[in-house]
């Protein structure tokens, strides 16, 4: 098994992107090392560039989303973690692919339609195509598996439509159809204003979320304004229907302490928020807690993870390498 993911380098990362993503990537990392398989997780900068950042904020963004995956958990000993920038090979299987990716296919994604609105026409080609290279990140390293979620099932089945079409129009047997990681469900994490919503870090309110570099006593703070209702918590999950501020905090209870939200209602059926605030503020700092000591410690020194970086980019250049080679070969461009 070879598990392959990225993640978009877009600034500090919250609690939701914790316990929705993040956490399982741990989790996947730990099992693979077990087993003795492969996990590689880059940070998808070359997808950041589809959309404007202003190149000195996107550059240290890099650098935090690169410390909060360490202090999350994700090992360099244990995965390779790398910048997809810094593995040209990214690049150039990409144009390759997209001699065999169909301007059709790109059409039906709905991503696409959802991030360009009523400005198709001003989106970027990079935005249009980016499907491409996400097929590129997986197919490089002949992934067998790759964590999705439902917004992403689309672009991994382009990745497998462009494999199978590139194998046959070749003659070859190049890449690995990739499969779905099915690992634990992932946490949807709803905002501290507004239980409807995702926690986001566009959101304007910093109320609205926990932010993994928020210390103690701003995290207590966030909980005990975050939004509630007046009822006491009841006995079972169905009695918080209608109720998406207190299913949320439920919900991040659950998580946190890695039970279910039944668990977390038969602990506190019948009490009022009052009671419930407190221990889940406690919950979360003895959670984040280390983590955000990690971080502080690994931003003070940015040369580090640097090194990190540009280890796993070379550890990851040396899998793709004979990959993209096959593929020039198979195209009659051989070096």
């Amino acid at each position: 098994m070879r598990i392959v993911s990225g993640i978009q380098p877009t600034g500090n990362l919250h609690l939701g992107n914790y316990l929705g993503a993040i956490r399982n990537w741990v989790k996947m990392q730990d099992a693979a090392a077990a087993a003795g398989d492969d996990c590689l997780f880059f940070l998808a900068d070359l997808h950041a560039i589809t959309v404007y950042n202003d190149p000195a904020a996107l550059a240290s963004n890099i650098r935090q989303m690169a410390a909060a995956l360490i202090a999350c958990g994700i090992d360099p000993a244990k995965s390779i973690l790398f910048r997809q920038a810094m593995v040209p090979a990214h690049a150039e299987l990409c144009w390759l692919l997209n001699g065999t990716a169909r301007i059709g296919w790109l059409n039906r994604m709905t991503q696409f339609k959802e991030k360009s609105g009523k400005n198709r026409e001003g989106a970027s080609v990079g935005l249009f195509a980016y499907p491409v290279l996400q097929a590129a990140d997986v197919l490089l390293y002949n992934a067998t598996h790759v964590p999705v979620g439902d917004d992403q099932k689309q672009h991994l089945e382009l990745a497998r439509d462009i494999a199978i079409k590139f194998n046959a129009d070749y003659g070859v047997e190049l890449f690995t159809l990739p499969d779905p990681y099915i690992g634990a469900t992932a946490a949807r994490i709803m905002s501290l204003r507004d239980g409807t919503a995702k926690m986001s870090k566009s959101d304007p309110s910093d109320m609205s979320r926990i932010n993994l570099t928020d210390d103690a006593d701003t995290v207590l703070q966030k909980v005990r304004k975050a939004k509630t209702d007046p009822e006491p918590l009841p006995s079972e999950p169905a009695g918080l229907e209608g109720r998406p501020e207190a299913k949320n905090l439920v919900g991040i209870f659950a998580a946190l302490s890695d039970g279910t939200s039944e668990q977390v209602l038969a602990r506190f059926a019948g009490q009022g928020f009052g009671a419930f605030k407190p221990a889940l503020a406690e919950l979360m700092v003895e959670t984040l807690g280390p983590i955000k000591a990690r971080l502080d410690d690994l931003g003070r020194d940015p040369a580090a993870l640097d090194v990190i970086l540009a280890n796993g980019a070379e550890r990851a250049a040396a899998i793709a390498k004979p990959t993209l080679t096959a593929a020039y070969a198979a195209l009659g461009l051989a070096k």
